[in-house]
């Protein structure tokens, strides 16, 4: 399977609470909702598509909750393209504690987590996405397991909350293969891994 990650994200790298101010208060984030205002049609209409695309999808279990809560029981999912997909196609859930999940076709993966992803990259076909997942997918990128990442950048810097990547953890290079931006000025960014970066060695040459 291809497996891809879509988080949105602030400029310096937030990823917490972007959905509502309640969403998610840890370690007293307290600036919760802050990609609603920038969420526009032609953003919209890019994540439908994601989701549309999807074979299976890999959650960490508090995303999982909170899509559960959500898209789990919203009243006619079919009339909907992201409760659609959700709804109708496989679920992945990489938990230790979580041992009775209540959204339908569940599958939990405990233990060796990265193996488990693995062996499902390995034997399945189609494309496996993550959304959100924060701390999933250090672990992923962790293991070189992420085939592409989309990034919603949405123009704001918020100054606390949880981001995406760790001030220090392994270093992976992207080859930026789609790009666009839409109308409320949220970059669309589709990146794939490329190995680690290559860094210059020599000293540079003074100019003359």
């Amino acid at each position: 399977m291809k497996l891809t990650t879509t988080t949105w994200v602030t400029v310096d790298g937030v990823m917490q609470g972007l959905g509502g101010a309640d969403e998610d208060r840890r370690g007293g984030f307290e600036r919760g909702g802050w990609a609603m205002p920038y969420f526009d049609d032609e953003a919209a209409t890019f994540l439908n598509g994601v989701y549309q695309r999807a074979d299976a999808f890999l959650f960490g279990r508090r995303t999982y909750e909170i899509f559960a809560g959500y898209w789990g029981v919203m009243p006619n999912p079919d009339d909907n393209p992201i409760a659609a997909a959700l709804n109708s196609r496989p679920k992945y859930v990489a938990s230790s504690t979580l041992t009775e999940p209540g959204w339908a076709d569940t599958t939990v993966l405990s233990g060796d987590v990265a193996a488990a992803i693995g062996e499902l990259k390995a034997t399945r076909t189609g494309e496996l996405q993550v959304h959100g997942s924060g701390g999933l997918v250090r672990r992923l990128f962790e293991n070189r397991l992420v085939d592409e990442a989309v990034l919603f950048v949405c123009p704001v810097v918020l100054g606390q909350g949880t981001r995406l990547f760790p001030d220090n953890g392994p270093d992976t290079a992207l080859d930026l293969v789609d790009s666009r931006s839409t109308p409320r000025g949220v970059t669309i960014q589709v990146y794939r891994p490329d190995g680690r970066p290559r860094y210059e060695t020599a000293a540079p040459t003074p100019s003359s």
